[in-house]
């Protein structure tokens, strides 16, 4: 076994001792393994021809990475298992109060391992955190984002051009439905004219996030949520700020057994909060001074019961930046858009099998645009 692997493993069996012994006695920390097994078979045509073997978009859909590689075939064939995953999760009452320590790791996203004999490629974190009362501290989904509202698709996203998607460190409090965190802060800036995009983690002043739980009669569930922050360059010659903010409203309606799900999203400088980064928070001008960039996103998906073990989803996704181009240049991501919709097939609770057609779309403000249609197979067997 990957020795980084067993190292994870030694680390958090070692905390969830410590933590019982302090409490006094085994019996009193609940200790619980879970996650799942998936397998994925791809089998995609990419307009402009397929990204190397190994590219993220070989892996999920990502706006962005969909351009194409001119030469390169079109259609391509994937088999993974990357986005198998499994975490620990040790619970404690210690006093009166509750004590929370979580770790989970999948194999997405790094380019470590290879196709050509063991396919091996190494863990990561994808959520590590301790919580205290109504207290976190730790790397999770941000405060910003409501995982819950995210549709059931095989894409390891799904949805991707639509949804706030970040996972990352942060000090949040709860308190009933009101959430307030201060995040990670990081700044994607594009350079005066275009070019690489400029990443700098330079400031003090983390993200801020506040977000409102509710829920209706009828138990449909709702999350409307702000974010401020800074964004701040201070390199290469560089040194400029500027405000950035977003809001977003999303819930899960029962329809019947059925239910909806849906997300919007508006924000000016909100960059890698949304899509993926597909569009950076904001731009240098001719004097070097940031002007944020605003942009939109939303998803819809509807969930159908055909009966008690077959299902399908549909769901359809867009963003849309609104690019400054005489400071951005033609180059910029313009919008992307993107539609499922799947069959899948549950003989018993943990086990689901299925498949799902993807199509979805990019362009630039150059006018220049890519496209991908994926059919996607998944086995997927939960711990």
């Amino acid at each position: 076994m990957n020795k980084v692997l067993w190292s994870g493993i030694a680390s958090v069996s070692l905390l969830s001792l410590a933590t019982a012994v302090h409490a006094g006695s085994l019996d009193d920390t609940k200790v619980t393994f879970g996650g799942y097994v998936k397998v994925d078979v791809m089998f995609s045509d990419y307009s402009n021809g397929a990204p190397d073997s190994g590219n993220l978009s070989r892996q999920f859909y990502v706006p962005g990475t969909i351009y194409g590689v001119p030469g390169n075939g079109k259609e391509v064939v994937d088999f993974q298992a990357r986005e198998s995953r499994f975490n620990f999760k040790a619970v404690n009452d210690i006093d009166g109060h509750k004590v929370t320590g979580f770790i989970e790791l999948d194999f997405m996203t790094h380019a470590d391992g290879n196709e050509r004999v063991s396919n091996s490629y190494s863990p990561r974190i994808r959520q590590a955190y301790v919580s205290y009362d109504n207290w976190l501290a730790g790397q999770t989904w941000t405060t910003f984002q409501n995982p819950g509202a995210l549709p059931e698709n095989l894409d390891f996203v799904g949805a991707a051009d639509g949804t706030p998607f970040v996972r990352q460190t942060q000090v949040r409090y709860t308190n009933g439905g009101f959430q307030f965190s201060l995040e990670n802060p990081e700044t994607t800036i594009t350079p005066y004219t275009g070019g690489n995009r400029i990443s700098s983690g330079s400031g003090v002043i983390p993200d801020a996030v506040a977000r409102y739980n509710f829920a209706s009669d009828n138990g449909a569930k709702f999350a409307l949520a702000a974010i401020g922050r800074q964004l701040k360059v201070e390199q290469a010659g560089i040194d400029a700020s500027a405000f950035g903010y977003g809001v977003s409203f999303s819930g899960v309606v029962p329809v019947g057994k059925d239910d909806f799900k849906f997300t919007a999203t508006y924000g000016d400088g909100l960059g890698r909060y949304l899509a993926l980064n597909y569009a950076n928070a904001g731009v240098l001008n001719a004097n070097g001074d940031i002007k944020s960039i605003k942009s939109y996103a939303g998803f819809a998906a509807y969930r159908h019961w055909w009966n008690d073990q077959w299902r399908t989803s549909v769901t359809i996704s867009g963003f849309k930046a609104d690019n400054q181009i005489d400071l951005t240049g033609g180059a910029a991501n313009k919008d992307a858009y993107s539609a499922y919709i799947n069959l899948l097939y549950s003989p018993i609770k943990p086990l689901t099998v299925g498949v799902e057609y993807m199509h979805a779309s990019n362009s630039r403000e150059n006018g220049f645009d890519g496209s991908l249609d994926r059919i996607l197979f998944s086995a997927k067997y939960v711990l």
